[in-house]
């Protein structure tokens, strides 16, 4: 066989096998050259959820209640969000402790990968502040400056989902057991919504598809007193009252007001001491479809590797600090203690 048959031949046999490849080839070809998935925010605020439906349909009520604010901005557009939530926790052994959280947010255009400014304070002067600008991501605490955030790792996009999540965590606490009935429709910022009462359901309608995270249990020595408490309230909770209302989107299925009032608590037998918890919240969407046209802060500190926390501290009140290679006497700028002599 001449070396050009030769030739043709190992050609043939090349397309032939090409022409029978593997079948999961073919499908790992098709993975990785197939467009991307759009992320799941995009792809849920495509999911119709009639708001007429919410009272009958358990699952309409969860995914309304529960909507996390990346789908909220794509289906609703620029936006602020005010909330406002009250703790009361009272037991016979103690004196009321209350506590006061407001939070704002603010969404700008461009959807789930749009910029956005959140803060979030408190009535014992604590807080903490996130923005997103431009793909560029600050932060900072009540009181300090900005940092830029360049290995964020999806911190800017947790905090946003946190401060907007009052009425799942509240729907959480009480063990999904927010009955909504409705009252016909109203307007609200210009829009119209469905009203909705709420009071709380039967201990049978409980939805314990979402139940709280597992306590972390530590390895040795038990949990502290305080620890122990907390753990107990969550675990033998039992809502008693609650009323408010709610009022939802009829174009996009947003919650655009809410007002709630619940009490929980837990029997002694259950416990060390019987306690109550008192829970208020009070939120509300406005400035729809109003670009805030933010902006990144004037002043603020780059990204550091490793924060340097307690070597900043001890160079503020002049404690000299240890510098690889050098002993303790160099480090500490004292002189070295002499060797002791022979025959003493």
């Amino acid at each position: 066989m001449s070396r050009l048959k030769k030739s043709a031949f190992t050609l043939a046999v090349a397309l032939a096998a090409a022409g029978c490849s593997d079948p999961v080839d073919k499908a790992a070809k098709a993975r990785i050259f197939s467009p991307e998935d759009p992320p799941k925010a995009v792809a849920s605020a495509k999911e119709t959820l009639p708001p007429e439906d919410v009272a009958d349909n358990p699952r309409v009520a969860r995914r309304i209640l529960g909507m996390d604010a990346a789908e909220v901005t794509e289906r609703l557009g620029p936006h602020r969000y005010q909330a406002t939530l009250g703790y009361e926790w009272t037991s016979e052994a103690s004196i009321p402790v209350k506590l006061t959280e407001t939070r704002t947010f603010r969404a700008g255009p461009g959807g789930v990968g749009g910029d956005f400014h959140g803060v979030l304070e408190n009535s014992r002067d604590q807080g903490l502040e996130v923005m997103r600008v431009g793909g560029q991501v600050f932060a900072r605490n009540r009181y300090g400056p900005f940092r830029q955030r360049l290995r964020d790792r999806g911190m800017a996009e947790r905090t946003r989902a946190e401060l907007t999540g009052a009425i799942r965590d509240f729907d959480s606490l009480f063990q999904g057991r927010i009955k909504l009935t409705p009252e016909g429709t109203v307007t609200h910022e210009g829009r119209t919504a469905w009203r909705y009462v709420v009071t709380l359901a039967p201990a049978g309608q409980a939805d314990t598809s979402r139940p709280l995270p597992p306590m972390p249990q530590p390895k040795k020595g038990g949990a502290d007193e305080t620890t122990v408490r907390r753990a107990n309230f969550f675990a033998h909770r039992l809502p008693r009252s609650l009323d408010g209302e709610v009022l939802v989107d009829a174009a996009t299925s947003v919650v655009l007001k809410a007002r709630l009032d619940g009490r929980m608590g837990v029997p002694g037998d259950k416990t060390p001491e019987a306690a109550e918890l008192r829970l208020t919240l009070e939120a509300a969407l406005s400035e729809v479809g109003t670009d805030p046209r933010l902006q990144p802060p004037e002043d603020f500190l780059p990204d550091a590797d490793k924060p340097q926390g307690i070597a900043d501290a001890l160079d503020t009140f002049g404690i000299q600090r240890k510098k690889a290679g050098e002993s303790d006497s160099e480090s500490s700028g004292a002189a070295p203690e002499p060797e002791d002599e022979e025959g003493t």
